[in-house]
């Protein structure tokens, strides 16, 4: 098993692990997720005589059926919508997202990777030609495995599945590894594990696999011990305004709250904030919990509301942060996931949405094209649907944007919306 994690991850065994499934069409994920639930005793009595009754057989159960809650889903055999299904085992609660696997779909894996700690990428052996020199992997698996990374999944886990439909086992997995490393290396992953499974069968997801060729983990049982991600505490701090409050004492004054999730650092009462885009210098003079009990300091990741020593014209989608850190600009490269099915054009305007605030903006140029099965750049004046590119972004009003930071996204992370069909067309991720 390779194992990779970050300096800033500090292990929170406790904490809920919220990770999505991904790969290509008919891989098994839905089939996974209801392995999961079904082997941990999250299934109501009657939830499990309803799947045996759907099925074809009572003793070969469609787990696929308990996450395609869709009509559409059911009849075209194929995940549309992301799924979310909750699960505890003794040591830890799971939030699980079943993204769909079909390119159509991939602006909802997008959606379900904006959140998840941990992306679980199945690989379909059964797909693969397993006589060649080197397997060659499936698109959408490569694409997957970049989208997840790019968007800051913190770990990444690539699940062989349908281990049980080959005939020699041992040495299909040994291929196909060796062909997720070799992609791994060559686009600058680092992979948490490489794992065998049957998720129909059960075969190491929730108990161990017993073979001589494998000698790791469980799925479920590396899941359990994942580190959660916490967001930096460390260095300066910054907060997108997301409510203002009026908050009356009795006296008839009327305090202003500025309400907000902390992005990264701390921030204590008597602490001096820089507002943007104003640039204007003030004073923490209190610090409220979503209770309204007050607190002396906020951390990242928590939700506060902080009142100013003074009255400022801040509004919803304004930030507040450290003095001299909240360095705004009208230019930045970024990586684009594009997600429309109209092309990405030079120069068309659009609006981009960082943190609350919603601005106009245009591609100026695109620096290259990433081809999706060779990993290499290449020349680009338009993008395609599904496509990932390094491009250079202008904006009306200057943001504070900074480079992609997995424990802290927000300040990295944009969506850009098409101003007439008002579909999500791209997300952006800010590089240095």
């Amino acid at each position: 098993m390779d194992t990779h994690l970050n300096d800033h991850h500090t292990p929170a065994e406790h904490a809920a692990l919220r990770f999505l499934t991904a790969g290509s069409v008919d891989d098994g994920k839905s089939t996974l997720i209801g392995r999961l639930l079904l082997d941990s005793q999250a299934l109501m009595t009657d939830q499990v005589q309803a799947l045996q009754a759907r099925s074809r057989t009572p003793d070969a159960l469609e787990l696929a059926l308990l996450t395609d809650g869709l009509e559409a889903e059911r009849e075209q055999g194929i995940t549309i919508d992301v799924a979310y299904r909750y699960f505890a085992t003794p040591r830890r609660k799971f939030i699980i997202a079943d993204a769909p696997g079909h390119e159509q779909y991939t602006r909802n894996m997008v959606t379900a990777a904006a959140g998840s700690h941990a992306a679980v990428v199945l690989v379909d052996v059964t797909k693969l030609d397993l006589h060649a020199p080197q397997v060659a992997l499936l698109p959408q698996t490569r694409r997957h495995a970049l989208l997840a990374h790019r968007l800051g999944v913190a770990h990444l886990i690539f699940a062989v599945n349908k281990i049980d439909a080959v005939t020699d086992p041992g040495a299909a997995f040994a291929a196909v590894r060796a062909a997720l490393q070799a992609f791994a290396q060559q686009a600058g992953l680092q992979p948490t594990a490489i794992v065998p499974i049957s998720a129909l069968r059960g075969d190491n997801v929730t108990q161990r696999l017993q073979a001589p060729w494998w000698d790791g983990p469980a799925l479920l049982e590396l899941l359990e011990r994942l580190p959660v991600p916490q967001p930096r505490s460390d260095g300066p701090w910054r907060l997108s305004v997301q409510w203002v409050q009026r908050d009356g004492d009795g006296t008839g004054h009327q305090a202003r709250v500025y309400w907000g999730r902390l992005a990264s650092g701390s921030v204590r009462v008597g602490d001096t904030v820089q507002v943007h885009p104003s640039g204007e210098l003030a004073q923490v003079v209190r610090l409220l919990h979503h209770a309204g009990a007050e607190r002396p300091e906020a951390r990242a990741g928590q939700s506060v509301g902080m009142v100013l020593d003074r009255q400022l014209d801040i509004s919803r989608g304004d930030w507040l942060g450290t003095p001299g850190t909240l360095q705004a600009q009208r230019r930045f490269a970024a990586t684009v996931a594009w997600l429309d099915p109209d092309p990405a054009a030079i120069g068309r305007r659009y609006w981009l949405r960082h943190g609350h605030r919603w601005v106009q903006g245009r591609i100026a140029a695109i620096e290259h094209r990433l081809d999706i099965h060779t990993l290499t750049p290449q020349p680009a004046d338009s993008l395609g649907v599904n496509e990932l590119a390094r491009v250079i972004v202008d904006v009306a009003e200057p943001l504070p944007v900074q480079p992609l930071d997995g424990a802290s996204p927000q300040p990295g992370a944009l969506i850009m919306v098409d101003p007439g069909t008002h579909r999500t067309s791209a997300a952006l991720l800010v590089e240095a």
